[in-house]
């Protein structure tokens, strides 16, 4: 299998893991990697009136850098300008609305998951921590 087909189904599983989990915890999936031109969002969902955009990060056991970390600066700085975008049109059909930025770090070793971490409000739209 090609590595960037294997780093998409490493992805994806951590994706449907973090969906379920915000699923089983309340939150209303509304989007999945919705895409603009230079950005994109994994999940976008909802809670309690907030948007909650959502970056899954997975890592296989022993990655160099974890997941958590690889959310750089410039990472956030995409993101930001995604949902930005995604809130103005959000906004034009059910009104103002309160928005986060989370990010989950999944890990699998052998093809399922070891851990699992969600961070709420993990950065703001400056792209601060």
């Amino acid at each position: 299998m090609p590595q960037s087909r294997d780093k998409r189904a490493i992805g994806s599983i951590g994706e449907e893991a973090t969906a379920g989990f915000l699923a089983a915890n309340g939150y209303e999936i509304l989007e999945r990697n919705y895409t603009i031109r230079g950005g994109e969002i994994d999940i976008i969902a909802r809670k309690n009136g907030v948007l909650c955009f959502v970056e899954v990060k997975t890592r296989k056991v022993g990655a160099m850098v974890s997941g958590e970390c690889s959310v750089t600066m410039k990472k956030r700085r995409f993101i930001v300008r995604t949902a930005e975008r995604y809130h103005r049109e959000y906004v034009k059909r059910f009104g103002e609305t309160k928005c986060r930025f989370d990010v989950a770090s999944v890990v699998l070793e052998n093809g399922r998951i070891k851990q699992a971490r969600y961070y709420v409000a993990a950065f703001n739209a400056s792209g601060d921590h």
